[in-house]
């Protein structure tokens, strides 16, 4: 965390600062500036994506446009509904 070796984040950060540092990841996303800015390029391209879709097309997300970032997991009533 921070520029920090896992040995030397385990030496300087009490496990309150770490739950503290947890709590805000989850709430903000991830502290990489290059995820930060490749969320940023994510947004701006699906925002211009979907203005210019087709009616009947689906929206695009911004998953759709950043590679590195995960997509959120569906639920079982989600993929089985999507197979029928």
């Amino acid at each position: 965390m921070g520029g920090k070796t896992i040995a030397e984040a385990r030496e300087n950060l009490s496990f309150r600062e770490y739950q503290i540092w947890a709590k805000y990841r989850a709430a903000y996303g991830n502290l990489n500036p290059m995820m930060r800015t490749e969320w940023a390029a994510a947004l701006v391209a699906s925002t211009l994506a979907n203005v210019n879709r087709g009616k009947n097309d689906p929206p695009y997300k911004i998953t759709d446009f950043a590679p590195h970032m995960q997509k959120e997991a569906i639920s079982l009533k989600e993929a089985m509904d999507s197979w029928a």
